[in-house]
């Protein structure tokens, strides 16, 4: 009885859990932002359809595209809906950055309004949100069918990870705050929630979240110390410069970049952490007068089989994201030395063992810190009340007897 209402006890705790993560994530999302740009005139988005392009001002060299693509737009919502208005594609030379409309696109475009009418149009990009938000609700229907209560939960956990980043951790990056901390603060909260969130106030959730916050702890570790062996620039980051000439130039990219390393692998470590968490507690459920010796070798064993596909993940992850690059230098005929001497390349070689040695770290530190908490050191001469319990159901049920055998 007593171990039915501390059950009832951890379920409602659970529940004010979850409660408190949605209301905590609805008032990060409110948090006003400093770096909302504020015009003089006012501007609003819009959706508008290509309705004619005039391609006389592009040039190309080679395969890039200068000069300018003169697009006319007309506009599907907002009051000014089926207003016709002229827009300027300007081109940089730059394949990446560049886009090329046609007639029919739909485009996302931003009116800059003046004395209530359009001042000027200028266009974002194709509109994607639609099938972003068709893609969004697939996944959702996805986990949650699969996974039920715990998909939603997984859900919850979900916004509140992308709401944390967006909300609070970007933003202290750019406020200037040391990014190693700050990232080791944000991680270990999100560990936290998404561990107890998703296993509730248990053992395995303690055991699932020590073990995940001990190997973030060594990867923070690694990639601080390796940092500074590998003497990798930040500026190897997409748009890093570009961010450096809009009027951030305090910023300490190198430590962004390592910080990066650990927050990219932390989510590969709770995965880890939670896989083994779970099954020693269903072991120790199945067989209650398990060793601990015995649980911790389990514990081990199933570490082996996790780890063994995760760490090819992320090397297939990270090798996937610069395969382009990996390419050129094939293409180019460069010596292997010299291929793992660049610097974009020794960074992802630093992104992946670091995280690999995480991986591998955080199996056994959770094996053993399940074994200390799911079984109890036993006085010599006493008879442990799971034995007991083992004993008395063994009685009642033949069958359970042969399975803890077994």
């Amino acid at each position: 009885m007593q171990l039915k209402n501390k059950k009832t006890a951890l379920e409602k705790i659970h529940y004010i859990f979850i409660i408190l993560v949605l209301v905590l994530s609805g008032i990060i999302i409110l948090i006003p932002s400093k770096f909302t740009r504020s015009t003089a005139i006012h501007s609003i988005n819009a959706k508008a359809k290509v309705i004619k392009v005039d391609n006389d001002g592009n040039h190309k060299i080679g395969i890039t595209n200068t000069g300018e693509q003169l697009v006319t737009l007309q506009i599907l919502d907002t009051k000014y809906k089926k207003e016709i208005k002229d827009a300027v594609n300007m081109f940089t030379g730059k394949l990446d950055l560049d886009k090329v409309y046609e007639e029919g696109d739909i485009v996302l475009a931003v009116l800059s309004i003046e004395n209530d009418k359009i001042y000027s149009v200028s266009i974002i990009d194709r509109y994607r949100i639609n099938y972003e938000f068709i893609l969004l609700i697939i996944f959702i229907i996805a986990l949650i069918g699969y996974a039920r209560v715990t998909g939603i939960k997984a859900l919850i956990s979900f916004v509140f990870t992308a709401v944390l980043i967006w909300k609070i951790l970007l933003p202290g990056f750019l406020e200037g705050y040391n990014p190693i901390f700050l990232s080791f603060i944000i991680v270990s909260i999100l560990t936290a929630v998404v561990m107890f969130l998703v296993a509730g106030f248990t053992r395995k959730g303690v055991i699932a979240f020590l073990g995940s916050l001990s190997g973030i702890v060594l990867t923070a570790i690694l990639s601080v110390l390796f940092g500074l062996f590998f003497k990798i620039p930040g500026e190897i980051k997409p748009f890093a410069e570009t961010l450096l000439y809009s009027g951030y130039q305090y910023l300490d990219l190198s430590n962004i970049f390592i910080a990066g390393i650990f927050i990219a692998n932390s989510g590969a470590i709770m995965d880890i952490a939670m896989d083994i968490a779970a099954s020693m507690d269903e072991i120790k459920n199945k067989k209650i007068t398990i060793s601990r010796r015995e649980l911790i070798y389990s514990g081990f064993i199933i570490g082996r089989s996790v780890i063994g596909t995760m760490t090819t993940t992320l090397l297939l992850a990270y090798s996937g994201g610069f395969s382009t690059l990996l390419m050129v230098l094939i293409a180019r005929g460069v010596p292997l030395i010299n291929i793992l001497n660049y610097q974009y390349i020794a960074g992802e070689i630093l992104h992946t063992i670091v995280g690999s040695f995480g991986l591998v770290s955080v199996a056994p530190l959770t094996a053993i810190i399940g074994g200390l908490f799911l079984v109890k050191k036993r006085a010599p001469g006493k008879i442990h009340l799971s034995t007991l319990q083992n004993t008395v159901q063994s009685q009642e049920h033949p069958q359970y007897l042969y399975s803890n055998r077994n």
